[in-house]
């Protein structure tokens, strides 16, 4: 057994973290750590992907399993929701084995909460969890598109456990800040239908925004050559990844279907304004979204 100072006694500078999964999130997330803490360990099943990210200095050492990262002060999962399910039963009976450190603070980047937080629960006193998600990303994955940038700005959700410990919510605090995100910390079901309504959702529109445009192409393939920027805009998140996107969307479906019955009940509203030819409810609505939408947008600058 590994016997040292637990991890959240350590400031972050002399902490060695370990980043399960090496695509974009967890190679930007090493990228970001470089020179800020003691060393990065990248754990990943293909030793092709060890070598790319060792070549281009996102991780200084590399394994293939979650064992081989028993020196970690701090363990991120980096990989898909369904995945990190599996991880963290891995890590507790890594963690009953005496082969992770002591203390060893574990954190994911999953984009739902509700199920990886309960799973973190069951976890061994030895294990110190803390549920995670920044708030960023690219349609594009991998990490051939890592950028130490990434982060920058960005929310970076803490979800605490009623078991865990302030100060380890402060160390993971000062990782987001290392990295130039914000730290934030939300009820893990707080979190899930928050998301739902900015993220997963959106995703859903877009998919049917382009599924119903592919409808009348079937009819007139002339729709996409008129198809010019704010159809690509609309559309831009149907490019995401469908297997992260299955992933996330399943292990969110209460606050998805809620937030589906908002987005429908909107829908109806705007197909009734239309058929009852109502200008003035229909401009007035219109109008008042855009205001709203402007607000946004003014205070993400």
């Amino acid at each position: 057994m590994i016997e040292t100072v637990h991890s959240f006694e350590k400031p972050l500078a002399a902490c060695t973290v370990a980043i399960a999964g090496l695509g974009l999130m967890g190679g930007s997330l090493g990228l970001a750590l470089r020179g800020k803490v003691q060393r990065v360990i990248g754990v990943a099943r293909r030793p092709e992907t060890i070598a790319q990210a060792l070549a281009i200095g996102a991780i200084d050492e590399g394994t293939s399993d979650l064992s081989g990262a028993g020196a970690a002060d701090i363990l991120v999962l980096a990989t898909p929701v369904s995945v990190i399910l599996r991880q963290i039963d891995e890590v507790g009976r890594l963690a009953a084995q005496g082969v992770l450190r002591r203390g060893v603070v574990l954190t994911d980047m999953g984009s739902t909460k509700g199920a990886i937080c309960a799973a973190m629960a069951a976890l061994p006193d030895s294990v110190q969890p803390v549920g995670a998600h920044p708030m960023c990303g690219k349609e594009s994955s991998g990490l051939e598109v890592a950028e130490a940038t990434l982060y920058h700005g960005a929310p970076f959700v803490l979800c605490p456990l009623p078991r865990t410990a302030p100060q380890i919510v402060a160390l993971l605090g000062a990782l987001a800040v290392a990295v130039g995100a914000c730290p934030l910390e939300l009820d893990p079901v707080r979190h899930d239908h928050l998301a739902a309504a900015i993220s997963h959702v959106p995703y859903l529109a877009s998919l049917a925004t382009f599924a119903a445009a592919s409808d009348a192409a079937q009819d007139d393939d002339l729709v996409w050559r008129l198809a010019a920027g704010g159809f690509r805009s609309t559309t831009r998140l149907a490019g995401s990844d469908p297997a992260m996107m299955t992933d996330i969307l399943l292990s969110n479906r209460a606050a998805v279907l809620a937030q589906l019955d908002h987005l429908q009940a909107h829908l109806t509203r705007l197909a009734a304004l239309i058929a009852a030819a109502d200008q003035p409810r229909l401009h007035d609505l219109a109008a008042a979204t855009r205001t709203a939408r402007d607000w946004f947008l003014d205070a993400q600058r």
